[in-house]
């Protein structure tokens, strides 16, 4: 089985790998969407000598591959990003991912990315009989980070979602979902118009220091560049220690259904994005197609597509036990960054980070599985940093790269995530 994104979309040219030394002001590892969205926002502030250098194809990793939830917030809860942050820097930075919903929306438009967007919001659907769970998320939205979020009770639940499983929900009305594969090619396609330059099939085997820049190369070629922004996500490997030793590569899984016609509009005539309030939460969208796109879990290790289809599908009937019959026609996996605490690393390398030749690139990866707004606030920081000399913004100061401790951490992390499965589990029963 492969990708659902990858069956939908139009037929590719082939990939342009980089052959020979060039020049340019910026060069970009990683064409996912941190890295796009940094090439985007630099063009779009009139730097257009920007090359971005991928080892696959534009969308490869996580970007190509999740849900295509767009809402704001990040990986770290927010009651745990207003404990950690205080108030006014919690509520700024939050606002970041408010406006960058906003950009995602508005670069859709002026550059005519279809990319199947509904407008319909996102629904955290109550996985347990205890309302206050989310009167509490509703107060400490709108007191905290200025948003309303609609509490439907479960007698209204009817017309968004028709599963027994849940017992209420909120609406976070601003929120869409969309195709994330044609939302990353539109993208790369706005960088191309806009005079930067995409090179696939281009795995970078090193970054150095060049007098007041940087060499960038590759099997085939290298780049002479000013500024060099890694954003390889949970697929970099052996290119910059500094950055990977700080983060964490997690497999997430996703499945999508056969069609399923009016049953699809029956039980889920929502057309927002829905999750749940477990810490292992589902989360799922109907697609326009009447097919159910349906992700959750998290692993340490890649799994066979089999498998995935057949766990999920697990899933699914705990929520719809009508769809037993239903066929799994795609299911794949894809490896996202996590940090240990949980926020985006954005910033840029120094010697104290032990960055060795690479000290003085930009990073931005570790988006932790909620990372399509944030890819974008990645990107508008790092532009405005390379092309107006802007600061980061200073609710990323706290957060920067904490060693992970390789397979420890990873082994950590998956008894970590065990560990919530169960009290999930105890808390539903």
């Amino acid at each position: 089985m492969s990708s659902y994104y990858e069956a939908t979309i139009p037929p590719r040219a082939p990939a342009q790998p980089l052959h020979g030394a060039i020049d340019a002001e910026v060069c970009i590892v990683g064409a996912g969407f941190a890295g796009l969205a940094t090439a985007l926002g630099l063009v779009e502030r009139g730097i257009r000598d920007v090359v971005v250098l991928e080892a696959q194809r534009v969308g490869f990793g996580a970007s190509g591959r999740n849900g295509g939830f767009v809402f704001g917030g990040y990986s770290l809860d927010n009651a745990d990003l207003l404990a950690q942050l205080g108030p006014q820097r919690a509520k700024a930075c939050y606002g970041l991912t408010r406006s960058a919903v906003d950009l995602i929306r508005r670069r859709v438009q002026a550059h005519a990315i279809d990319c199947d967007l509904v407008e319909g919001g996102a629904l955290l659907a109550n996985w347990f009989d205890d309302e206050s769970l989310l009167l509490k998320q509703q107060r400490l939205m709108a007191d905290h980070f200025g948003v309303q979020w609609q509490l439907i009770r479960k007698a209204e639940l009817e017309a968004h979602v028709r599963s027994d499983r849940y017992f209420g929900a909120l609406l976070e009305p601003d929120a869409f979902h969309f195709h994330p594969l044609k939302y990353a090619l539109g993208e790369a396609r706005a960088v191309q118009a806009g005079g930067g330059r995409i090179q696939e099939a281009s795995p970078v085997t090193s970054i150095s220091r060049a007098g007041t820049g940087f060499s960038v190369s590759t099997a085939q070629g290298s780049v002479a560049a000013r500024h060099v922004v890694v954003a390889g996500g949970g697929y970099l490997q052996g290119l910059v220690p500094a950055i990977e030793r700080a983060m964490l590569p997690i497999a997430t899984y996703v499945m999508v259904t056969e069609p399923l016609g009016a049953l699809q509009r029956e039980l889920v005539p929502s057309r927002a994005a829905i999750y749940d309030t477990r810490f292992a939460f589902d989360y799922y969208r109907a697609l326009a197609d009447t097919r159910l796109l349906w992700g959750g879990r998290i692993n340490v290790r890649d799994r066979r597509p089999e498998d995935i289809a057949e766990f999920l599908k697990r899933d699914m009937l705990r929520v719809y036990p009508r769809l037993a019959d239903a066929k799994v026609e795609f299911a794949w996996s894809g490896m996202m960054s996590y940090a240990r605490h949980k926020m985006p690393q954005i910033g840029r390398l120094t010697g104290r980070d032990g960055a060795g030749d690479a000290a003085g690139a930009w990073y931005a990866l570790s988006f932790g599985g909620h990372g399509v707004a944030p890819t974008t606030v990645a990107g508008e920081v790092l532009a405005a940093a390379i092309a107006e000399g802007q600061p980061i913004p200073d609710g990323f100061q706290p957060y920067g790269l904490p060693r992970t401790f390789g397979p420890l951490g990873l082994a950590a992390a998956q008894a970590t995530y065990a560990w919530f499965e169960l009290k999930d589990w105890a808390r539903s029963i």
